[in-house]
């Protein structure tokens, strides 16, 4: 099973990249566990939270790959989580980085900030400094990472061109 992850700062088309990643390979993708959770939150979010929503996510990953053929698309994995815990708390729970540390992926597509920002009540850093401070972190991310990796820019569907041809190079 391949899996390939989809991440970059907010409002950067993840999740609409994702849909048509799955609808162009026939297979199923994996939504961001935590638009959900929080949604369903009562309250706003605490520090404690993220350990929680790290685990829906691989919780949700592993479902999906259930499903999945030989390829399973992810919008975002926990890198997303670790990043947003370092900015907004400076620092992130143990217990995330030893899943990070614990996934395989095969691949990442960094979706960049030429998509107009979309204002959202759980999107928190739309200033352009901030969407480009993020896309760096995320940058060093997926070159750390050792993995193959595509930069994903333009129109929506010059990004799915670019993501599809990621795609076909990694298998």
């Amino acid at each position: 099973m391949k899996k390939i992850v989809v991440i970059g700062p907010e409002s950067t088309g993840k999740s609409t990249l994702s849909a048509q990643l799955a609808a162009h390979f026939n297979t199923v993708w994996v939504k961001e566990f935590a638009r959900g959770y929080l949604e369903t939150l009562n309250r706003p979010y605490e520090e404690n939270d993220l350990l929680t929503i790290a685990e829906g996510q691989l919780r949700a990953e592993d479902e999906a790959a259930a499903q999945a053929g030989g390829l399973l698309i992810c919008d975002t994995d926990l890198y997303v989580i670790k990043v947003w815990s370092e900015a907004k708390y400076g620092d992130c729970d143990p217990r995330i980085l030893d899943l990070i540390a614990g996934r395989r992926y095969n691949g990442y597509l960094l979706t960049y900030i030429d998509i107009p920002w979309e204002d959202d009540p759980q999107r928190e850093h739309p200033r352009p400094e901030e969407r480009e401070y993020f896309y760096n972190i995320y940058r060093d991310i997926v070159i750390n990472s050792g993995l193959p990796w595509a930069d994903v820019r333009g129109s929506y569907e010059e990004r799915l061109k670019t993501a599809v041809a990621a795609v076909e190079g990694w298998q």
